[in-house]
């Protein structure tokens, strides 16, 4: 008989096997024979990489717009911030520090419609775009997708001289580069029966093998693994499991030095309950990173009545 357990995340924040669709992975055909023919667990190696930067996004909705239009009735819009941004952990002088924050606002208009938001008393400013569909569901994803084009440019100038964790499924715009996509959540299992067995049988710092997740595209092929951060007291079979991903397009060999360096980085900076309300998969120089974002991105309060102000002074000149 399956055994039930309460999850360790707090509700609000959705649970490890329920992500938002936004960021769920692409899916595809799966190989899982490229290492390992025979799956067992795998140790974690740790090449005494130095530099390593956890690359992240917030983003919030400031306000909804209604554009009255009397010929084509009501046009719905919002008016949104994010902040990208990365944790630099200096390994050697054991110090990290938070860098390269960039901070956009947008007013997004649905169906066509390129209206300019009235100047608000922000820095930075709004700036104005619309998408093409009447769907208002779509106003947030093309916020989203703005994000996360974000976080991939940020992603690629980093590798350059660093080892690169990205929250979330790995940037399609990024380039064959040591950049590792970091996914807390699981909405699918990949892999049959035989597979998930070896991933419930991963101690803390241990890896899967890899396999590959291929589309209908080969330039959106992908390395997979599995990861155990850490196994939390009352946890089950999956608990503190998180799922890497590198570019298809990188060397195999390369790819394998990579996971072995997850497997033995990771666990370094999981976070723990009574810090984090998503421990242990919620690492800690991303939770620190997602409240200096927050922050920078200024008081929802204050940009609200910024808004407001602007477009009843515009409505009433």
């Amino acid at each position: 008989m399956a055994r039930m357990f309460v999850e360790g995340w707090a509700p609000e924040y959705g649970a490890p096997f329920d992500p938002d669709e936004q960021l769920a992975p692409a899916e595809g055909t799966v190989d899982a024979t490229i290492e390992l023919t025979d799956w067992e667990p795998l140790e974690g190696v740790d090449d005494g990489c130095d530099q390593v930067a956890f690359v992240d996004g917030v983003r919030r909705v400031d306000a909804r717009l209604l554009l009255d239009d009397p010929a084509n009735g009501p046009i719905p819009g919002i008016c949104g911030t994010f902040a990208v941004g990365a944790t630099y952990w200096h390994r050697r002088d054991r110090w990290s520090e938070v860098t390269d924050v960039r901070i956009e606002r947008w007013a997004v208009l649905a169906g066509g419609h390129a209206d300019e938001l009235p100047a608000a008393d922000l820095e930075p400013p709004y700036r104005s775009t619309t998408t093409a569909s009447d769907d208002p569901s779509h106003l947030m994803a093309e916020l989203h997708t703005r994000m996360r084009r974000a976080e991939g440019e940020l992603a690629s100038a980093l590798a350059l001289g660093a080892f690169v964790v990205a929250d979330g499924p790995l940037n399609k715009l990024l380039a064959p580069l040591p950049v590792v996509g970091y996914i807390k959540s699981h909405r699918v299992t990949y892999l049959p029966t035989e597979q998930n067995a070896v991933i419930a049988e991963l101690a803390p710092g241990q890896r899967t093998p890899l396999f590959t997740i291929s589309a209908d595209r080969p330039d959106v092929c992908r390395y997979s693994w599995y990861v155990r951060l850490a196994m939390l007291q009352g946890g089950h079979s999956w608990t503190g499991i998180v799922r890497c991903e590198a570019s298809g397009r990188l060397p195999k060999d390369v790819v394998k030095t990579i996971a072995d360096r997850t497997a033995a980085i990771l666990p370094l900076v999981a976070s723990e309950p009574h810090l984090d309300p998503r421990a242990p998969q919620n690492l800690v120089p991303i939770g620190a990173l997602e409240r200096e974002l927050r922050h920078r991105m200024g008081d929802p309060g204050l940009v609200y009545r910024a808004l407001r102000q602007a477009v009843m002074q515009r409505e009433a000149s």
